[in-house]
């Protein structure tokens, strides 16, 4: 019973510190967000002129004078608490103490970095600008970044754990903002440059004061970016989280964009070719915004593509395996569309330009994800052994199996509901072709995406039974039958085979040593050759006998025994005669 309680009392008590951290720093968090709230609303007040200070708004002051004459000292005086508690090493190696600057950083960053973009944008235009806003919110929020920016780094008391954190906020916010920022700000310069003036609304405003304001927005992005990934360290960190956001940000979102805007691209083309059902004008309006999606997406790309090139092996396989599946997803939706068109065609030979723009939709996703997919995958230069075969590919053989074995499966279910319906309905809504025309074409480029990374799987699979060794699990039980102690013997087999080894005496080995004991001491082959007799036997269990000695040589016989346990043929007759026992 004492020793019942004394394992119970550490497990309670580390519970209750962990509760008692989580409930402390979720409270420093409430209070530092409400303090600074409180804080830019009197800012606010003190940047607004010709207002009088109480006069238009008193509920608003009061909630400000609120939380920043009670809300700012609480926050400084847990903070003290917090601070001084830090200087136990368990409390700098908590989980909590680096959330909590996890969160308050990522939060401070942007929300400062918002607000002044914003105040600077809002200079350009017509309007009059509200700066005093923004600017009392910007100045709040970078000082609580700069505040708990320096609690990071301090040299004593900075969080054990997630120290690589700030550099992936930071870098992930500045690229996303800066990438998205800049498409937007080209985008718009290439669309006045393509579509000219006429393309504009009359009455709005000029063309170059939307680029400008994105432009604003792009090298701020740009600036939070360089200074977490360069100057903040995050390029040199080599840790899973600065891996994971590289391949999510850098190469999954970017090739998503970079192959979107060149699908795009080259469906506005084939449309100006093979489809002009409408005005120039409004064929050519997603060009200058897709060729400067392809543009930055591409340079964002190539850029991670290029610094995953001195990272681990690892994440250089992950890059290759996720441009491949977004090359791969991109040229099947191409294939099904294609499919789809063309039965619509067949359908209907006079079809409009409604199905002539859907064929012409499908060739695009075809023509840009197929390229990409061959270069990224090299379906010609599969490795042919275990040791070439990249880290992750077999995962990501049966993620894409799966995945395209449910978009299959979803679809036949489509094409089983429209049949039934076509049967049991009225048949004047037209066609069964034109019902199942776009499930069956979802589901034949899913059957065959899944088909192949299946063979791909299996050969994979076969590579790895051919790289396995040639005696591993063949055997899982060894009887081994000897007239001395076996230790040499039993030690080889197991490392030979990894089989469990049962030593059985033989019952005619008397007082004296047998020719096969003998045998064991004065052959030094005998272990070598006990172990060869096991080689190329493959069954649950074998009886292995050694000796008598037939010459010189001990006799040794390897006999490999059926799975189902004889045990139950022994209790059969055990009623009527039961074995004698010598």
């Amino acid at each position: 019973m004492n020793a019942t309680v004394r394992t119970a009392v550490p497990a309670a008590g580390s519970a209750l510190l962990t509760l008692r951290r989580l409930i402390l720093y979720v409270l420093l968090f409430a209070l530092v967000v409400i303090a600074a709230i409180g804080l830019s609303g009197l800012l606010e007040r003190l940047f607004s002129t010709g207002a009088v200070l109480a006069s238009t708004d008193v509920a608003g002051l009061a909630r400000s004078l609120a939380f920043t004459l009670i809300g700012g000292p609480l926050a400084g005086l847990l903070w003290w608490v917090v601070w001084r508690r830090l200087d136990d090493a368990a409390e700098r190696a908590a989980a909590g103490w680096g959330l909590y600057l996890t969160a308050i950083y990522a939060v401070s960053l942007i929300v400062a970095t918002s607000s002044l973009l914003g105040m600077a944008a809002s200079f350009i235009g017509p309007q009059e600008p509200l700066w005093y806003s923004p600017l009392s919110n910007g100045l709040v929020w970078a000082a609580v970044w700069f505040w708990h920016r320096w609690m990071w780094r301090h040299p004593v008391k900075q969080p054990v754990n997630l120290d690589d954190v700030p550099a992936v906020v930071g870098t992930v916010f500045g690229l996303l903002t800066g990438a998205f920022s800049a498409i937007t700000a080209l985008g718009g310069l290439l669309d006045v440059a393509i579509r000219g003036f006429t393309s504009l609304t009359p009455g709005a405003e000029a063309w170059w004061q939307s680029v400008l304001r994105a432009l604003v927005w792009a090298i701020g992005g740009s600036i939070v970016w360089w200074w977490h990934w360069f100057k903040g360290g995050g390029r040199k960190l080599e840790t899973a989280l600065v891996d994971v956001a590289l391949i999510s940000v850098g190469i999954f979102a970017a090739g998503i964009t970079a192959l979107g805007g060149a699908a795009v691209v080259v469906f506005v083309l084939l449309r100006t070719v093979f489809d002009r059902g409408e005005s120039m004008n409004e064929l050519l309006a997603p060009l200058g915004s897709a060729v400067a999606a392809a543009a930055v997406g591409a340079l964002v790309w190539r850029y991670h593509r290029v610094s995953g090139t001195h990272r681990s092996v690892a994440t250089r396989s992950a890059g290759r395996l996720v441009t491949s599946g977004i090359a791969l997803a991109a040229a099947a939706s191409g294939i099904g569309v294609v499919i789809n068109a063309a039965l619509a065609m067949a359908v209907s030979p006079l079809a409009g330009s409604g199905t002539r723009t859907l064929l012409l939709g499908g060739i695009s996703s075809l023509l840009v994800g197929g390229p990409v997919w061959w270069r990224a995958w090299k379906p010609g230069l599969q490795p042919q052994s275990m040791d070439v075969i990249p880290p992750g590919k077999r995962v990501y053989l049966v993620v894409v199996f799966g995945i395209s074995a449910v978009v299959a499966l979803v679809a036949l279910l489509v094409i089983g509901y429209r049949l039934f319906e076509f049967i049991l309905g009225d048949v004047s809504g037209g066609s069964l072709l034109d019902r199942i025309r776009a499930p069956l074409g979802l589901l034949v480029a899913a059957g065959l995406v899944a088909a192949y990374h299946f063979a791909l799987w299996r050969r994979e699979r076969a590579h790895l039974a051919a790289a396995a060794p040639s005696g591993a699990h063949t055997i899982e039980r060894v009887t081994l039958v000897t007239a001395s102690d076996p230790e040499a013997l039993s030690t080889a087999i197991t490392a030979a085979t990894g089989a469990k080894v049962t030593v059985w005496r033989r019952a005619d080995a008397g007082n004296g040593p047998l020719p096969a004991e003998a045998a064991l001491r004065s052959e030094p082959g005998l272990v070598e050759r006990a172990v060869s007799a096991l080689s190329g036997v493959t069954a649950a269990s074998v009886l292995l006998v050694i000796g008598p000695a037939a010459g010189r040589a001990a006799r040794i016989e390897a006999i490999p025994l059926e799975t189902e346990e004889p045990s139950r043929y022994w209790r059969r007759e055990a009623a009527a005669s039961p074995p004698e026992i010598k």
